[in-house]
């Protein structure tokens, strides 16, 4: 075997520029600094090399400054090709328009923006009565960056009034303290309430037989009478399940009757929420439930409104504490706050009004029905190649029955329109020496983002890559997925030598700019690894 060493790309850079007159700390490869953009544009506008991570002590013409950071964000992937993520990528035109005009708008300044504020109103009733709140009118809610900050709301609002309650009883609110219950399947914001805001996180185990999902019967063996509630999410981020909210309140329903503790359910419907009222309206998930009684969902996800935004609802008053909201005073009129920050920008609020009168309930459904259009299409394709094994279950009949109209979406298994699937047992029986990460490398030296991660613990063992149907992946699209896959993975069972695809792997981002200053937790003393800080959203 070849002795090598390792070649540096920076200083075969420095050693290949022109040669300058005067001395300066350079960059290995490029001898210049690599503290600045060097760039062409100097010539055309005479511009001097702007440093990178320091302010430049003088400003550069607007079209320069444009062109470098232009220039470099091509670099970027293609939001239309990332089937990683959730989050909507396009809006038409009027809606653009409106979010430029609103640019500037502050949410929080009610005072100077009441229209604004009004706007804001009339999504929350909305929302309320899409999600069936009892009377609409005292449902309380209020926008949020995402679904994030709207979970960590909802959270609080459920350890505040378990603090209450147990003060009134007498009992102590620190031992042995609150918990929280919710499948290990849970987006890293669940848990992050839980951490943040010093509540113990019981995970509750996932397993093939609970659909990769919570398992209400065995999160009762979590429940007890310092659980604030249960998180139950509709539509899981690995395989796009929704969770059984009814058998999880149901089960509640019985453990109060039986022990004297309520225990309340906030619902993560952070995709579903704007998936389920209109696709499958007979599903028990909402404030039909009396025991939910918080939901949250982003508007930026299948809201279908640009990033930025996110809503949660109370069903009533009661279930939000006063002393959780702020009265300001120095706005220039008495307003008031439940948030994790202040400022906000108005204008991803002003984009999801936008789509919720323009296309009104028929719309979003017409949209929706089309992504599980083509979700199934994809998910056929893929058990058809033989290749794969698909894990999430929109394509699959109800209780197994033949469906008699292919059209009809409430006669396949309810969920997420995202595909979520592995190389299947025959496939890997055959070739051993094929790891499945590959896929997602030579999916994206065609454009593709698709990303391949383990389970939630429990079937941590269990690697899958993701597909998530959004608006504009049309059709067409899948047609060019379909394709691309079955010739990436043929490629890679047709070759005998993988040790390039691996070498590729393991330094495929490790001199990437900035990489060198990821943490080491546990180095450092923090927490262990807990499986969420790589996990998708």
């Amino acid at each position: 075997m070849a002795l090598s060493k390792h070649i540096n790309p920076e200083h075969i850079l420095q050693q290949s520029r022109d040669h300058v007159g005067h001395k300066h700390s350079s960059h290995g490869l490029t001898k210049t600094d690599p503290s600045f953009h060097a760039h062409p544009y100097a010539a055309r506008y005479e511009s001097t090399p702007i440093p990178k991570y320091s302010i430049p002590s003088q400003g550069t013409d607007g079209n320069t400054a444009y062109q470098i950071i232009h220039d470099e964000l091509t670099l970027d992937g293609s939001p239309l090709l990332n089937l990683a993520s959730f989050v909507h990528t396009w809006m038409p035109d009027q809606a653009n328009k409106l979010m430029i005009e609103s640019m500037s708008k502050n949410l929080i300044d009610q005072d100077e923006y009441p229209i604004t504020q009004v706007i804001h109103t009339r999504c929350i009733s909305m929302l309320a009565n899409l999600w069936h709140a009892p009377k609409a009118a005292n449902a309380i809610g209020t926008a949020t960056t995402g679904s994030s900050e709207a979970i960590q709301l909802g959270g609080l609002a459920m350890k505040k009034i378990w603090q209450e309650k147990r003060k009134k009883e007498g009992k102590s609110i620190h031992e042995p303290g609150p918990n929280i219950v919710m499948g290990a399947n849970a987006q890293v914001a669940l848990e992050k309430f839980a951490r943040y805001f010093d509540v113990e996180c019981r995970l509750v185990p996932i397993s093939v037989e609970s659909k990769y999902r919570l398992d209400p019967k065995r999160a009762m063996e979590y429940v007890d009478e310092n659980t604030i509630g249960v998180f139950v999410i509709l539509g899981s981020t690995y395989t796009g399940h929704y969770e059984p909210v009814k058998e999880m309140s149901d089960l509640l329903d019985e453990y109060e009757q039986k022990t004297g503790h309520s225990v309340p359910i906030h619902v993560d419907a952070a995709s579903g929420g704007f998936v389920a009222p209109f696709v499958h309206p007979k599903l028990p998930w909402d404030f039909k439930l009396k025991r939910v009684v918080s939901i949250n969902t982003s508007g930026h996800k299948y809201g279908l409104a640009y990033v930025g935004v996110g809503w949660v609802i109370w069903r009533d008053k009661k279930y939000l504490p006063k002393d959780l909201i702020f009265e300001l005073h120095y706005l220039g009129s008495v307003e008031y706050s439940f948030s994790l920050n202040f400022s906000r920008p108005a204008a991803p609020i002003i984009a999801q009004y936008f789509n919720l009168i323009h296309l009104g309930f028929e719309g979003y459904r017409r949209i929706a029905l089309s992504d599980f259009v083509n979700a199934r299409i994809l998910s056929r394709a893929l058990e058809k190649t033989g290749y794969y094994h698909v894990l999430s279950d929109i394509h699959r009949p109800v209780d197994g029955k033949k469906i008699e109209d292919e059209t009809d979406v409430e006669s396949y298994e309810p969920g997420l329109p995202v595909v979520s699937f592995r190389f299947s047992d025959d496939f890997q029986k055959e070739n051993p020496n094929i790891q499945q990460k590959w896929i997602q490398t030579l999916l994206r030296t065609k454009g593709w983002i698709v990303p391949n991660y383990e389970l939630a613990p429990g079937l941590e063992h269990i690697q899958i890559l993701r597909v998530v149907i959004r608006e504009n992946m049309t059709e067409t699209l899948v047609d060019r997925l379909v394709t691309d896959l079955i010739e990436v993975t043929e490629g890679l069972k047709n070759k005998g030598d993988m040790q390039g695809l691996a070498m590729l792997e393991v330094r495929s981002s490790a001199h990437r700019e900035g990489n060198n200053n990821k943490p080491n937790f546990e180095e450092d003393g923090g927490p262990h690894y807990s499986g969420t800080y790589a996990k998708p959203c």
